[in-house]
C-alpha cells in the first residue's frame, strides 16, 4: 500500500542490478537457509515461505519484484476474512426473491404478441456481487453529496428493476412494461441503464461494452479534481464498476489503466464478473482469464483481489499440505471449469479429482451431491464482503475484484454455464418449478401452471422489506437515483462577448483563436470562469491554448515534481494539485471520458462544470462516435470544438487528419447542437446561447459541437443589423449582392464563407452577377427543425401547415442557390428539398490528401472560381446565361488544372 508521493513512483517495484554484495556471509547464511527448506520440507515449503516474505516485504515498502499472478486461490485468506455484519438468511431470502422476479419479468415479456428479448443469466451469476454491495457498501445521494457511482453492468438491468420493485421503487406494471417504453408509457422500463430514458433512475449508461470502465475510471479521476478545486467535497464518494469478463476484451476496458494506478485512484473498484463466459461462448476456453486479468491488472499498477471459491472449499484446501489441490486448480483450463458447472458431482469426482490418489482421498467421505456443489466464490455473500471491504479500505491504488460466477446461476442445468445461456429468455413451466424449489419460494404449482408466471413479494411488512429498507436508510438512500441539485449558473453579460465581436481587424486569424480568445475572457468571469474545464488529447500548443498554462495550469494530483524546461518561458508549462486544464495525453477516448464526467457533474455531484474539449476534427465524431452517444445518453453538456476541421484545411497532413464528414456524423447525434460558424461575432452568439441553454434557468439535456478552422482569415465586425436569430438557427445573410444584374444566391459554411465571398465579386466583375452570400452556421439544425415541421404537419392536417424556418428565410431571395463547404456534399444536401428554388452543392468528397489548400479545393472543385462556374452552370439551366459561358469560365480559370490553383494561405500545417 502507498500513499501521497509514494504512490506513483518512478520505478514500480524494482530493484537495484548494480549493486555490489557488502556482506557475502549473510547472503550465503539466507541462501543456505533456503536450501534447507528445500531438502527437508520439500519445494511446496519453500515456495509458499518466498511468497510470504515477498508479502512481508512489500508491508514494510521494501522494493520487491511484482508478482503478475498468484495462485488461483482467493487472494483473502480464510483466517484474514472480516466478520460478516449482516444477516445472511435473510438476506439469501432477499436475494432469492430478487433472482426470481429479474427472470420472470423477462420471461413474461416473451409473451406472445410481444417478444421483446431480455437477458436473464448475467444477473443470475452476478446477483449475489450486487446484493452485498446494496446491503453494506453502495451510498446513496440523501446525505446531500454525490453519494457513490455505481457503474451497472448493462444486461443485469432485469436484477436492479427486480431489487427496486421489492423496494417499492417500480411496480408491477413497471415490471411487465420491460421494453416497452412508448407503448407501455409512462410505466415502460428501458432495456438497459439508459439515464436519457429514465432521467430519474438510472444514471450512467454502460451496455455499449468498453465503455463502462473508462467510464468509471475518468468518474473517479473527475471526482478528486472537483475535490482538489474546491467545487465539491467527493471525499466520501467510492466509484463502483460492474464489468464482464468478456467485456475486458474491448480496448476501452483495458486502455486506460494506467491512469487509474499513476494518480492513485484508490475511490475507484473494478468488479469483473468472471462466469467464464462470452454471448457465443468460453471467455478463454484453453486458458485462464482470471489469470490473464490479474497479470494486466497488477502490471499496470492495481490492487488486485481474486474471488474464485467459497466457503466449501475451505476445509479442502487446509488439507492441501503438498499443493495438488492448488496446482490442479492452476492448470485447469476455463473451458474444463465450465464443463464441471454442467456435469454431475460424480464426473467432477472421476475427471477434476480422480487421476490423482492424493486428489481423490480428499473427497472420500463426500457425497457426488457435496462435490456438485463445491461453489464459486462470487455466490457466496461472507467472501464477497471481505473482497468489498478490503477493496475500499485499500489506499494508494485502485482495487479490481476478480470473481468467479456461473452464468445462469440457480437458473436450473439447461441454463448454467451453457453456451448459449446469452440468448435463453424464455423459462418453461418445469425449469420454472426447478428454479422456484431452488430458491425455496412459496409459489405453488398451480400459478405456474396457469398462464404468466406470478411476481413474488414477501409483503412491505415482511422482515425482508424491512431489512431492504433499513440497509439502504443507513447507506444514505437508493440506488441507482439520478438526481438533479444543480442551481442556474449566473451567466455573463454583454461585455465578456464585446472582444471577439470586434473581428480581427487587419490580422489574420483562425476560427480557433477567435475561439479561444473568446474562452479566454469567459474564464475570467468570476462567476463562472473556474468551472471551465479545459481538455485536450496533447494539442493545447496545436489550438493555441497554451496561453493559459501560467494561469489555469495542468491538473496533476502530485503538482510538478521537476524544473520544467521551458520554466523562463512566458507560456512555461505549469502542472497544479489544483489545475484546471486536463491533459489527457494522447488518448481521445480518455479526454472524451473526461467530458463525459464533467459534462454530468451538474448532476452526479450538484455542481455544473462547463468542459470545453478540443481536438483534431477527424479524431471526435469518427473515433469516439460511441462516446458522444454515451454523452447525450448521460444528459452531459458542454462544448465539443471539432479544430483544424474540413477536408481541405489541414492538407499538409495527409489522408487521415482531412476530416470532411464530421458535421454529418454529428448529425445522427439527437443531443448534439451543431454549428459550422465562419466568423467570430457567429461563435460569440453561439457560445452564449449554448451556455444559456445548457446552464440557464430552463437548461436543456444537450451539448454543443462547433467546427472551427486553423486558416487564419480576417473575420469582420459584427454588423449594426446583425441577424441573432438566423446564426442560432442556421443560416443568415451575410453579404448582400450590390452590382451586376442577374441575380443569385450562394450559401456557405465555416471556412468556405470567404471563398464564396470571393466568388461574389468574381461573378459581379465578370459575369453580371449580383449573387447574395449567406453564412450556414448549422446545415444540421435547419434539417431538424424543417424535419419536426414536416412531422407536425403530417400528424395535424388540420392544422394550418407550418413552413420550415430555412424556406421562409431564403423565400424572398431570387435564386438559383448553389451550396459550398469543405464538407462532403451531403452535409449542405440535408437541407435540399427545402430550399425555395433550383439548388446545387459543391462538396469535398472522396479522401483527402496531401498538398496545398489551393490545389486540394481545386481538386475538389469547391474553390471561389469553381463556386463562379456552378452559379453560372444553374443560371444556364434558367436561360439566364448562354451555355458557351460554361467553357469560358473552365478555360478561363483552368478549373481542369489543379496546378494552377493560387495556393492559398499556407499549406495547413498543424
Amino acid at each position: 500500500m502507498a500513499s501521497g508521493s509514494d504512490r506513483n513512483p518512478i520505478i514500480i517495484g524494482g530493484l537495484p542490478s548494480q549493486v555490489p554484495d557488502f556482506d557475502p556471509e549473510e547472503t550465503q547464511e539466507w541462501l543456505d537457509s533456503l536450501d534447507a527448506a528445500v531438502d527437508e520440507r520439500g519445494r511446496e515449503r519453500a515456495r509458499y515461505l518466498m511468497l510470504r516474505l515477498i508479502e512481508r516485504a512489500r508491508e514494510k515498502r521494501v522494493a520487491v519484484p511484482e508478482m503478475r499472478s498468484t495462485d488461483y486461490v482467493n487472494t483473502i485468506p480464510t483466517r484474514a476474512e472480516p466478520f460478516f455484519p449482516g444477516n445472511e438468511e435473510i438476506e439469501r431470502k432477499i436475494l432469492n426473491a430478487t433472482r426470481w422476479n429479474a427472470a420472470v419479468m423477462v420471461s413474461r415479456a416473451q409473451r406472445p404478441g410481444i417478444g421483446v428479448g431480455g437477458h436473464i443469466a448475467t444477473f443470475a451469476s452476478s446477483a449475489s456481487l450486487y446484493d452485498v454491495g446494496f446491503n453494506h457498501f453502495f451510498r446513496g445521494k440523501d446525505e446531500g453529496d454525490g453519494g457513490d457511482q455505481v457503474f451497472f453492468q448493462g444486461h443485469a438491468s432485469p436484477g436492479i428493476y427486480a431489487r427496486a420493485f421489492m423496494l417499492d421503487r417500480l411496480s408491477e406494471q413497471n415490471l411487465d412494461a420491460f421494453r416497452q417504453e412508448k407503448s407501455k408509457a409512462p410505466h415502460g422500463l428501458s432495456s438497459y441503464p439508459h439515464p436519457r430514458l429514465m432521467p430519474d433512475f438510472w444514471e450512467f449508461p454502460t451496455v455499449s461494452m468498453g465503455l463502462g470502465p473508462i467510464g468509471a475510471i475518468y468518474q473517479a479521476r473527475m471526482n478528486r479534481y472537483m475535490h482538489a478545486r474546491g467545487i465539491a467535497d467527493t471525499s466520501k464518494s467510492h466509484v463502483w464498476a460492474f464489468l464482464g469478463d468478456g467485456e475486458m476484451d474491448e480496448p476501452e476496458s483495458l486502455g486506460q489503466l494506467t491512469i487509474a494506478a499513476r494518480e492513485g485512484l484508490d475511490n475507484l473498484t473494478f468488479v469483473v464478473n468472471c462466469n467464464l463466459q462470452r454471448l457465443d461462448g468460453p471467455v478463454r476456453g484453453n486458458g485462464k482469464v482470471i489469470q490473464e486479468l490479474e497479470s494486466v491488472f497488477r502490471g499496470a499498477g492495481w490492487n488486485v483481489i481474486k474471488l474464485i471459491w467459497d466457503r466449501t472449499w475451505d476445509p479442502l484446501l487446509a488439507q492441501d499440505r503438498d499443493g495438488t489441490l492448488v496446482n490442479r486448480m492452476n492448470t485447469t483450463p476455463d473451458g474444463q471449469f465450465q464443463t464441471y458447472a454442467t456435469e454431475s458431482g460424480a464426473y467432477i469426482r472421476d475427471h477434476f479429482f480422480g487421476d490423482d490418489q492424493r486428489l481423490r482421498a480428499m473427497v472420500e467421505g463426500m457425497t457426488d451431491d457435496q462435490i456438485l456443489h463445491l461453489g464459486r466464490g462470487g455466490h457466496d455473500h461472507r467472501k464477497i464482503y471481505a473482497a468489498f471491504k478490503a477493496a475500499v479500505e485499500h489506499t494508494g491504488q485502485p482495487t479490481v475484484i476478480l470473481a468467479k460466477t456461473v452464468k445462469g446461476w440457480t437458473l436450473g442445468p439447461n441454463f448454467e454455464g451453457r453456451n448459449a445461456t446469452h440468448q435463453m429468455k424464455k423459462l418453461t413451466v418445469d425449469d420454472l418449478k426447478g428454479f422456484r424449489d431452488r430458491l425455496h419460494l412459496p409459489i405453488s404449482d398451480k400459478e405456474l401452471e396457469g398462464g404468466a408466471p406470478p411476481y413474488y413479494h414477501p409483503g412491505r411488512d415482511s422482515e425482508e422489506i424491512q431489512y431492504m429498507h433499513d440497509r439502504r436508510k443507513g447507506l444514505g438512500g437508493y440506488v441507482p437515483t439520478r438526481v438533479v441539485r444543480a442551481q442556474p449558473l449566473a451567466l455573463p453579460d454583454e461585455k465578456t462577448y464585446a472582444s471577439v465581436k470586434k473581428g480581427s481587424g487587419q490580422q489574420s486569424i483562425a476560427t480557433t483563436m477567435a475561439f479561444v480568445r473568446l474562452l479566454k475572457d469567459l474564464m475570467r468571469d468570476k462567476e463562472i470562469g473556474r468551472r471551465f474545464v479545459l481538455i485536450a488529447p496533447d494539442e493545447y500548443r496545436t489550438f493555441g491554448m497554451d496561453s493559459f498554462f501560467p494561469s489555469a495550469k495542468i491538473y496533476n494530483p502530485l503538482g510538478q515534481q521537476y524544473e520544467s524546461v521551458d520554466r523562463e518561458l512566458l507560456l512555461a508549462y505549469k502542472e497544479s494539485p489544483t489545475g484546471q486544464m486536463l491533459h489527457d495525453g494522447i488518448s481521445e477516448a480518455g479526454c472524451t471520458a473526461s467530458l463525459i464526467a464533467a459534462g454530468s457533474a451538474y448532476a452526479t455531484h450538484g455542481e455544473p462544470l462547463i468542459p470545453v474539449y478540443v481536438f483534431y476534427s477527424m479524431f471526435g465524431f469518427q473515433r469516439t462516435g460511441d462516446q458522444f452517444w454515451q454523452m447525450a445518453d448521460q444528459l452531459a453538456r458542454g462544448f465539443v470544438l471539432g479544430a483544424t476541421a474540413g477536408r481541405t484545411t489541414l492538407t499538409g497532413e495527409g489522408l487521415q487528419h482531412a476530416d470532411g464528414h464530421s458535421q454529418l456524423l454529428a448529425s445522427t447525434n439527437p443531443g448534439c447542437v451543431a454549428y459550422d460558424p465562419a466568423f467570430g461575432f457567429e461563435i460569440a452568439h453561439i457560445v452564449k446561447d449554448g451556455l444559456r441553454r445548457m446552464y440557464g434557468p430552463d437548461s436543456e439535456d444537450v451539448f454543443y459541437y462547433l467546427t472551427v478552422y486553423n486558416e487564419p482569415i480576417q473575420h469582420p465586425a459584427e454588423p449594426e443589423d446583425v441577424d441573432v436569430e438566423g446564426i442560432l438557427k442556421g443560416v443568415h445573410r451575410f453579404s448582400e449582392g450590390t452590382s451586376g444584374s442577374i441575380p443569385a444566391q450562394i450559401l456557405a459554411s465555416g471556412v468556405a464563407v470567404p471563398w464564396a465571398v470571393e466568388a461574389q465579386r468574381i461573378l459581379a466583375e465578370e459575369w453580371n452577377v449580383r449573387a447574395d452570400v449567406w453564412s450556414a452556421t448549422s446545415w444540421n439544425e435547419l434539417r431538424r427543425e424543417a424535419v419536426d415541421v414536416e412531422r407536425h404537419n403530417l400528424l395535424h392536417p388540420e392544422e394550418e401547415q407550418r413552413v420550415p424556418y430555412v424556406t421562409r428565410k431564403l423565400s424572398g431571395a431570387q435564386g438559383p442557390f448553389v451550396a459550398v463547404s469543405d464538407w462532403m456534399r451531403s452535409v449542405p444536401d440535408q437541407i435540399a428539398r427545402w430550399v425555395p428554388g433550383p439548388y446545387q452543392s459543391l462538396g469535398a468528397d472522396g479522401f483527402g490528401f496531401a498538398d496545398t489548400r489551393g490545389a486540394a479545393r481545386r481538386f475538389f472543385h469547391i474553390d471561389a472560381q469553381s463556386v463562379v462556374l456552378a452559379v453560372l452552370t444553374e443560371l444556364a439551366k434558367q436561360g439566364k446565361v448562354d451555355r458557351s459561358a460554361l467553357k469560358q469560365a473552365i478555360d478561363r480559370y483552368q478549373l481542369l488544372d489543379v496546378a494552377s490553383a493560387d495556393p492559398g494561405a499556407a499549406g495547413g500545417d498543424a
